[in-house]
Parts: structure tokens; C-alpha cells; sequence
């Protein structure tokens, strides 16, 4: 793995003579050393920095972000647990973009394999793309949850670019997908044929206006995530000036630090990546510091790990009934004893337990219990319901 990279010079970081004990510079194990490459035993948590944005659509230059988010990530202080955290560098830039796809891949993978979470540092957000395809030695179908301003589904049959990386996942074989949700489109960035097709698809997609409203429904979104990829084009450029396609509208900052604490305490969540964060527009660092703080966030988020995720033993959870008038099939609802956090159980066929065993319950929140109690299907329920048939 150690070809793949480059040591971060901490020395260029500004305030680097001000770090304390307690300061990440001093917590995370970092690649510093060429002849020095950190040992991933008992590693939970990996930064990497990727140098890549040749398909970064009006954005290039965000191939350079990972210094600045590094250096003002390193000021931040740990929170109160101990950390087991290693920053790898960064993959180097390839003499192609498909050398650099090998290498985000392979490395991404032998991350999983390990059960390291990665923190991807971009680049561009076609590497969601390489991301996903790190999943397929791990023969299991997952989950994407998307926080961006658009879907980037773009066209399939050209190039794989930073606003068609979802197209070319959809249509890839063998697929591993099983959901893929938006949070925070916008909807004049987005065409009404690629509304209809989530709707095809059965994923899911919730305005930006919606989410903002109704923050706390993020929650059960992020928890059914195994890879979460955010785009900072999505937060208002107000709070995140550093992109190209920046947007008077978005996410404010906190809003977005909640999203990212929410995908921290994700049990099921494996991995995130950070794209698109261009410092030729950063006017005062202030993206890459905002950046800093959503990864301070994800790490408080993974430390603070419920472990309650209802798989085998189900007697710490309180199990409710729903009979919905008209329809045949009883919701039957777990609520955690320990973390008040609500799933839905699906039914699926028999004969494909093995393949649908990690989603078949559905992480929801009171209010879709609420929904069922009122004779109403909750939409979550019906779409897995639909995919599991």
C-alpha cells in the first residue's frame, strides 16, 4: 500500500508551533516518514488525501485540498475518548486517471477488508465511483447515501466525470447496489427525468427545503449508509466559498457538522469521502476549516457508537405491531432500549435471506411509526419493500 502514497509535511501547516497534547496533530498517527509507513494493526479509523481532479467539472484544483483541510483538522482537539486514528497521505496523482482509480480502489478495499473506516479527502466525486468498486471484493450489497446539490447521474455511455459517477455505478456488472439516497437536492439543479428515475429505481431523494425543516430525519437516512459522499458544492457558498460550482443556496455549516455526526454513529457505516473542496476559491481557508470541523464531527460520531444495530439479538429493543387497514402485510417496529433509535422490519423471500439479510430492517425514526399507527404505508417501508421482492 505504501507505493500509493505521499508523507504529509506538517511542518508547512500553519500554527504547527502552536499544537498541543491534545491537538490531533498529536493524536493521529501520521505518515510523516517515507521510510516510516504507519502499521494499520488495530487501526479504527484512516485518512487519505487523494490528488486527483483531471474529471472535476468546473472545479479543477480541488486535487490540492487535503493540505488545507489537514492543517486545520490537526489544530482541532480530541474529544473525550481515545482515538485509534492513521493518516496515510495522500494517493498520488497517476500518469492516467485510471491509474489513479487502481490506486484509490485497491487502497480503499484493503482498508475494508481490514474493517478500517476510510476518510476520503478529495478530489473529485467521481471517486465515489472507485469507492463503490472497493465493495465487490466484499461480495455484499450496500447502501449510498449522497449529500449534494444534485445526483450526478449524468450520461452512462461517456466518460466516467465528477456529475456522472451514479450512472456509471447503476449500470455496473456485477451491481452491489441496493439503495442510493439523496439528501439536500435542489431541484432546479436536477432534470425531471432523473426525479422519475429514483422514483423507478425505488431510491430516495429529499429536497434540500425538506431536510433543512426537518433536520432530525437526516438521521435514519445516514443509518442505513455503508458509504456516505459528500459534496461541499451542497452547503451555501456563504459558509463554503471553496468550490467551483459553489451556490447562493445549500446547508449551513452546522447543518452540515449534524449530517456528518449522524454518519459518524452509524453502526453500519464503513466509509465517507469528502469532494470537491477547491482552494483557489477558499477565501480564508474557511471551506477547508469548515471541512475540518464535519470530519471533527464524524470522528465524535463514531466514537460515541451505539452498537445497537437489531441484527441477531433483539431482547434490548421494545417490538411494536402496526395492522395498516387494506393491507396484507403487519409493520412490526424495534425501538432501542439504549438509543431510542427506531427500525422497520421488511419481509423478503425466503430464498434470498443470505442476499438481503443486511436490509431487510430499515432504520426509521417516530415518525414513520406514527405514519403506520394512522393507517398509513410509510414510504420507506414500501420502497425496500418493492426492492426486496
Amino acid at each position: 500500500m505504501k507505493e500509493y502514497f505521499s508523507p504529509v509535511n506538517i511542518s508547512k501547516f500553519s500554527g504547527a508551533d502552536q499544537y498541543t497534547d491534545s491537538s490531533y496533530a498529536n493524536k493521529i498517527r501520521t505518515y510523516v516518514d517515507e521510510n516510516d509507513f504507519p502499521n494499520l494493526d488495530n487501526i479504527q479509523l484512516a485518512i487519505i488525501g487523494v490528488e486527483e481532479d483531471r474529471k472535476a467539472l468546473n472545479n479543477e484544483g480541488c486535487g490540492l485540498a487535503a493540505h488545507y483541510v489537514r492543517e486545520n483538522l490537526y489544530k482541532l482537539y480530541q474529544g473525550n475518548y481515545i482515538t485509534n486514528i492513521v493518516d496515510l497521505g495522500n494517493i498520488k496523482r497517476g500518469n492516467t486517471i485510471e491509474d489513479s482509480y487502481f490506486a484509490v480502489t485497491d487502497v480503499l478495499a484493503q482498508l475494508l477488508k481490514k474493517n478500517i473506516v476510510p476518510i476520503v479527502i478529495g478530489g473529485s466525486q467521481d471517486f465515489t465511483y472507485c469507492n463503490y468498486l472497493a465493495y465487490l471484493k466484499l461480495e455484499q450489497t450496500i447502501n449510498i447515501v449522497s449529500v449534494d446539490s444534485s445526483f450526478d447521474i449524468g450520461d452512462g455511455e461517456k466518460e466516467l466525470n465528477s456529475q456522472s459517477y451514479l450512472s456509471k455505478i447503476i449500470l455496473h456488472k456485477p451491481n452491489i447496489l441496493f439503495n442510493y439516497s439523496n439528501i439536500g437536492y435542489q431541484t432546479y439543479f436536477v432534470e425531471q427525468t432523473s426525479i422519475e428515475l429514483m422514483d423507478k429505481l425505488f431510491f430516495d431523494a429529499h429536497r434540500l427545503g425538506h431536510v433543512r425543516k426537518n433536520i432530525e430525519e437526516v438521521e435514519p437516512i445516514v443509518r442505513n449508509a455503508d458509504i456516505v459522499t459528500f459534496d461541499v458544492s451542497c452547503i451555501r457558498q456563504c459558509d463554503a466559498p471553496g468550490n467551483g460550482n459553489a451556490s447562493p443556496n445549500g446547508f449551513y455549516g452546522e447543518e452540515a457538522c449534524q449530517i456528518t455526526r449522524y454518519a459518524g454513529m452509524s453502526d453500519k457505516l464503513s466509509s465517507i469521502g469528502f469532494y470537491e473542496i477547491n482552494p483557489a476559491f477558499d477565501n480564508n481557508k474557511q471551506t477547508a476549516h469548515l471541512v475540518a470541523q464535519m470530519i471533527w464531527y464524524f470522528i465524535d460520531g463514531y466514537y460515541n457508537r451505539k452498537q445497537d444495530y437489531p441484527i441477531v439479538d433483539k431482547s434490548e429493543y421494545t417490538k411494536y405491531r402496526v395492522s395498516i387497514k387494506d393491507h396484507d402485510h403487519e409493520i412490526v417496529f424495534y425501538k432501542s432500549n439504549k438509543s431510542d433509535r427506531w427500525w422497520m422490519d421488511v419481509p423478503y423471500p425466503v430464498n434470498q435471506q443470505i442476499k438481503y439479510e443486511r436490509h431487510h430492517l430499515v432504520p426509521c425514526s417516530y415518525s414513520d411509526y406514527e405514519t403506520a399507527c394512522n393507517d398509513e404505508m410509510p414510504n420507506k417501508w414500501w420502497k425496500t419493500f418493492q426492492k426486496l421482492g
